[in-house]
């Protein structure tokens, strides 16, 4: 009930400070059926609409109004911030792990700082800092990684004593905490109010906002918005932006081509009290348990505290839900748990008198981070929702973003993490969300230890080899649901060890992939690797070469029977797509990709074609079996199968071929292998798929052949420095940024996406430039390992972040990949990066607050490997993708 007065008392403030607002809507509606009528009537059209009036819908008005987009309307169909914001424990908390989501609450944190002052509108903010408590030593690593990134995007963060912690909040019981980590910068707001003021500040710079009005549908033609059906008439529109939380699935799907938003409602449950007798302070720092699975903040000189359950309770998976969010049923029993869990950390609570239990929904995503971007199936349809129950951190930055990628085309940082493009249909299932959300709520709070996977929703995209490698002793994990090996559990191995192997330190499977990565180099090892994206791309006439040569940085115009490796790039030279092409014949091209490419790739080159019945674009993704046959002896094997000569003179790098293997025909042959090392891909239709691997590992015995998974090719490729899409690659990086640039088509006079930006890179220098570090004095056995995301220090001042590691077993060492930039020791600014600044610093890796000793190459360790010309070597070095 307080909750419920200070939201109206909010309000009555609000509307009282909105005079153009007083005009718009009424802000009180009668009970009886002759309801008065909306005063404003619906624009009849607008540039942009925006479902939603939580913390999402008003800061993507407030950042479009802000940079000058001033024709919106903003629908919220009960009323304002009365949605999942409302109920919000209004904690703003910058330790994340993922970057780009510490950028956004960082963002967000300083944004809401500064509200008040501008708006009017009191938003409760308040400075508290937030004490993160570990129980275990494991615990404490993952707050020492998080501290380490936080301190260099010049956020304060120290990990300090559970003395310190005692000193820093009395009431805690530290008898069982081993550190914690303390942020003294985050803060504590009321989200609803700051809903309100940033729809003040939106709807002074023009944005009509209309309450009690619920969308319908959206209208769509020839793939594009064309406006919104409500229940107060349509508005015609070019942008339409889902900001509905909860309701985004299914407004997603009301449409006449339905946008899938794969989310699901869960209950999420928080503790009102009364004020303690000594009331605490208002300023006292705000608690997160994680290994107790509970967060607890000053409210009102009592205490709110809430968590994440180990078995939550999934919402409206059959899509019912009602308007406004009433306060779902208390269950005491479900919260038992949490409160046990409360009363430990704070036993002095026992004599507390209990407000209530509050229950409001709270919408996950599948992979726990939120969802944003424009649709791939309809232009300027935009989603931002699905926030983890990270809303108030996330809201400032993520509207930030949402709006720059619809001003300007793109975002200011790169946030495919967070793009809805990461996800495919299959994601949308309700049955798979309504199962996966229910193994997400719980990981909240759960130990993010290296390359942990998904257990629910699995098993969804196989290749036809599952069941057979699967009898082998194959280890899974899955990328865009597509399941791949990580490696193959020899006989007699105890596997449950193995799959118990969470850990910061040397994993269980240390020795197995290793003896992996030995057969790759010394015989010849299978991996399959199905989940490829693969297109083919034709056409009656010159079209489908003309079209490529526009979309991709390399010349494409080759012999047929050559593969290419190419970017796909942006307007600003960065790799939306790294991919390898094939010239199949004259008019026709076949397009590999990396897994999570699948949606992104499509949208990007279906927007980007010209729209032309000659010209055809197909996914064959599914139709075909990829097998990887990596190591000196896979010639062997192959030539003997084939009964064709595959030597180089017979059977050059970088070419294609169909072929016969055994008795299947048809089968495409490429003497790549996306590692540096000797080998083939080669592509069988699905239905040989059994029969072309029984031969291949019947006739590779004699030659000591075995079987193969991800773990090994990444060590391989991070040894021969090969840049991959999605973790060292991204629409930020350029190919002059990653020693590419003989992979560029600059000299030939000819134009394509991205042109004009490399050039003026390769005229003015980068500030950035892609380096492999060897670390030095890392013990394997003792020492973190790194993961990536690690901070480079060069002289003691930090310069960059590593992209990916893996261990080098031919090099005994760890490798680790990243971006090394320049930044002035005044002034901050950037400055170009020279192979002399590379070359010319002593470097550092800072894991987990440990710096150790690094060596910076700009080129891989071509003596120790195979005594490849050089000229081989730069051209391989490009093919990789895992």
């Amino acid at each position: 009930a307080a909750g419920m007065f200070l939201r109206l008392l909010s309000d009555v403030r609000w509307r009282a400070a909105n005079p153009k607002w007083r005009k718009m809507t009424y802000s009180q509606r009668s009970t009886s059926s002759t309801a008065e009528p909306h005063p404003v009537s619906l624009p009849a059209q607008a540039q942009v609409v925006i479902c939603g009036g939580g913390i999402m819908g008003t800061s993507v008005a407030y950042h479009l109004s802000k940079m000058g987009w001033k024709d919106i309307v903003l629908l919220e169909q009960g009323r304002l911030a009365a949605g999942t914001t409302r109920f919000c424990a209004g904690i703003v908390s910058t330790a994340r792990h993922a970057s780009i989501e510490l950028k956004m609450a960082d963002y967000s944190n300083k944004l809401y700082q500064q509200l008040e002052q501008e708006t009017g509108v009191n938003t409760g903010y308040m400075r508290t800092g937030s004490i993160s408590l570990a129980q275990t030593q494991d615990r404490l690593i993952s707050l020492k990684r998080i501290a380490s990134s936080l301190n260099v995007m010049g956020i304060p963060c120290e990990i300090i004593t559970p003395k310190q912690v005692a000193q820093l909040h009395p009431l805690i019981n530290i008898h069982d905490l081993v550190g914690a980590m303390y942020v003294p910068e985050d803060a504590l707001v009321s989200s609803a109010n700051v809903s309100l003021a940033l729809a003040t500040a939106a709807s002074r710079n023009g944005v009509q906002i209309h309450e009690r009005t619920s969308v319908s549908h959206v209208s769509i033609q020839k793939g594009r918005v064309t406006g919104v059906e409500t229940d107060r008439g349509q508005i015609r529109c070019q942008y339409f932006v889902n900001c509905a939380g909860q309701w985004a699935y299914e407004l997603g799907h009301s449409g006449e081509e339905p946008v899938n938003i794969p989310l699901h409602a869960c209950e999420h449950f928080y503790l009102l009290t009364h004020p303690l007798k000594e009331p605490l302070a208002s300023n006292i720092p705000t608690i997160v348990d994680p290994d107790g699975r509970i967060y607890i903040r000053n409210w009102q000189g009592g205490i709110l505290s809430g968590g994440f359950e180990k078995n939550p309770k999934p919402l409206f998976t059959e899509g019912r839900n009602q308007l406004e969010i009433h306060n779902l049923q208390e269950d005491w029993d479900h919260f038992e748990p949490l409160l046990s869990a409360l009363l430990r950390r704070m036993p002095d609570l026992e004599a507390l008198q209990i407000m209530q239990l509050v229950n409001c929904p709270e919408s996950f995503t599948p992979d726990m981070r939120c969802i944003m971007g424009e649709s791939p199936t309809v232009q300027g349809y935009f989603v931002l929702a699905g926030m983890n129950s990270a809303g108030i951190s996330y809201g400032g930055g993520a509207g930030k973003y949402l709006a720059e990628w619809m001003v300007n085309g793109y975002p200011s940082e790169n946030v495919w993490p967070l793009d809805l493009k990461r996800f495919g249909t299959l994601q949308s299932s309700r049955t798979f969300l309504r199962h996966r959300v229910m193994e997400v709520m719980p990981l909240m709070c759960d130990l993010k230890v290296p390359r942990w996977d998904f257990q629910t929703g699995r098993q969804l995209r196989t290749s036809p080899l599952y069941d057979r490698l699967d009898a082998q002793g194959a280890r899974w994990m899955e990328k865009h649901g597509f399941e791949r090996v990580k490696y193959f559990v020899p006989p007699g191995k105890d596997l449950l060890d193995l799959d118990q192997s969470k850990t910061f330190y040397k994993p269980d499977w240390f020795d197995i992939v290793g003896s992996e990565v030995k057969c790759c180099k010394e015989a010849v090892c299978v991996i399959d690797m199905s989940s490829f994206t693969k297109f083919e791309i034709s056409s009656t006439g010159d079209q489908a070469l003309e079209s490529l040569q526009y979309l991709f940085s390399n010349d494409l115009d080759v012999p047929v029977g050559h593969v290419v490796h190419t970017g796909m790039l942006n307007e600003k030279g960065g790799y939306e797509n790294d991919c390898s092409i094939a010239r199949l014949s004259k008019r026709s091209f076949f397009m590999i990709s990396p897994t999570d490419q699948q949606v992104h790739c499509w949208a990007w080159l279906k927007n980007r074609l010209p729209d032309d019945s000659n010209l055809t674009m197909e996914d064959v993704t599914w139709k075909y079996t990829a097998l990887n046959l990596i190591g000196p002896r896979a010639v062997d094997v192959l030539s003997e199968l084939s009964y064709a000569p595959m030597t180089p003179e017979h059977f050059p790098s970088l070419f294609c071929k169909e072929m016969s293997v055994g008795y299947a025909n048809g089968i495409r042959v490429m003497s790549i292998t996306h590692t540096g090392e000797p080998g083939f891909m080669l592509y069988i239709p699905i239905e040989y798929a059994l029969h072309v691997y029984n031969e291949v590992m019947n006739m590779g015995q004699k030659y000591g052949i075995r079987n193969a998974g991800y773990y090994a090719l990444r060590s391989l490729r991070i040894e021969k420095f090969f840049a991959f899409w999605g973790q060292d690659l991204d629409a930020f990086t350029t190919p002059m940024e990653c020693g590419r640039e003989f992979q560029v088509k600059l000299e030939k006079g000819m134009q394509f996406v991205g042109q004009e930006a490399l050039l003026e890179q390769k005229q003015n220098g980068v500030y950035k430039r892609f380096t492999m570090f060897i670390l030095e004095d890392h013990d394997t056995d003792m020492d973190f390992w790194p993961w990536w995301g690690e901070p480079i220090f060069r002289n003691g001042r930090y310069v960059g972040k590593t992209t990916s590691s893996a261990y080098s077993y031919t090099l005994e060492r760890h490798v680790c990949l990243g971006f090394v930039q320049h930044f002035d020791d005044k002034t901050g600014e950037e400055l170009v990066v020279t192979t002399d600044f590379i070359n010319q610093g002593e470097y550092e890796i800072d894991i987990a607050g440990q710096r150790f000793q690094a060596k910076a190459k700009l080129y891989p360790f071509s003596s120790l490997f195979t005594q490849r010309r050089r000229k081989d070597e730069e051209e391989l070095s490009g093919y990789q993708r895992e």
